[in-house]
């Protein structure tokens, strides 16, 4: 199949997952859609909402949508790192045996992230990273594809491990939930308080994700493109020439060079999920603000006149 008629399949199998996921989930499109993009970019994504927002519900509907391996893990102060990757244990004939974690799936969602401590939030995101898990100093592969989505709740502070802005950096998008219209709630109120259960169908295998993934990779650029994803990236970082003064004033440390690669990588799903064969500056701009989001780190001053990451990528756009 040539790349023209691989975009045409990957366009239509990505309308029939938006109707399937649409089967369960009233609203949240632009979480969905960053969902999406992350998946066919190899890449992962990090969920923040207040509670009842569905982003466990979200994740595990894409999941059934997906006919791919799916392990939710809870993440709580007394989860170990083996807890997730696995342990060795002495069997019976005396030999030690690798006993697989619930890390070992094609999507791992990482509830409530920001609740367990640092040495097993880096397991898991060594795990993003590299692909493979550690165990006893011996690395066992993780299967592909691989995709974490990762929760966090941004108001219960309390007896939580933020993620530090390098560990923030390995997820491609950051993906705000916002509450829903009135005509939306009601919609969920009414299906979630009668009988109706919805049963979305699998439309898309594995095979068919690593096609898309390495579709995306070979779509062109024009230069013009790249060069405004990455002076945007470079707009970002305080004290250099392209930074703006509002970033001068407000921001301590900007984006690096990964957030370039994101927004390009972003941008080619963008085009292509939309019916195009290569982006413009449309489709960086329309990642630009969940690419950024989690990669810009506010000084004081932004903090006391309660300006916003969101505010700041926005003037740059």
């Amino acid at each position: 199949m040539n790349d023209i008629a691989t975009a045409e399949k990957f366009n239509e199998k990505y309308r029939l997952i938006q109707k399937e996921i649409g089967t369960v989930i009233v609203g949240q499109n632009d979480a969905v859609n960053g969902v999406l993009i992350s998946l066919f970019c190899n890449s992962h994504a990090l969920l923040v909402g207040v509670p009842g927002l569905a982003k466990t519900l979200l994740i595990k509907t894409i999941s059934e949508v997906l006919d791919l391996q799916f392990n939710r893990i809870q993440f709580t102060p007394d989860l170990m790192p083996g807890d997730i990757t696995g342990n060795e244990i002495l069997d019976e004939n005396r030999q030690f045996r690798f006993i697989k974690g619930p890390l070992f799936a094609n999507i791992i969602l990482a509830d409530e992230i920001n609740r367990t401590p640092p040495k097993t939030q880096a397991a898991l995101l060594e795990a993003m990273q590299e692909r493979n898990v550690t165990v006893s100093g011996k690395a066992y592969a993780l299967d592909s594809p691989f995709f974490v989505l990762a929760t966090q709740n941004p108001i219960e502070q309390e007896g939580t491990y933020p993620l530090p802005e390098a560990q923030l950096d390995r997820f491609m998008l950051n993906l705000v939930l916002n509450y829903p219209s009135f005509e939306e709630e009601v919609s969920i109120v009414r299906n979630t308080t009668s009988n109706y259960v919805a049963a979305p169908s699998k439309v898309i295998n594995g095979a068919e994700i690593l096609e898309f993934q390495a579709l995306v990779r070979k779509a062109p650029i024009a230069d013009n493109v790249l060069e405004y994803a990455v002076t945007l990236v470079s707009k970002t970082r305080p004290g250099t020439d392209k930074a703006t003064a509002k970033v001068n004033e407000y921001i301590s440390y900007g984006a690096g060079p990964r957030a370039g690669q994101f927004l390009v990588l972003g941008a080619k799903c963008h085009a292509l999920l939309n019916g195009k064969l290569s982006p413009d500056i449309e489709d960086v701009r329309a990642i630009a603000l969940n690419v950024l989001r989690h990669r810009l780190v506010k000084n004081y001053k932004a903090e006391a006149e309660g300006l916003s990451v969101d505010d700041i990528v926005t003037s740059l756009l």
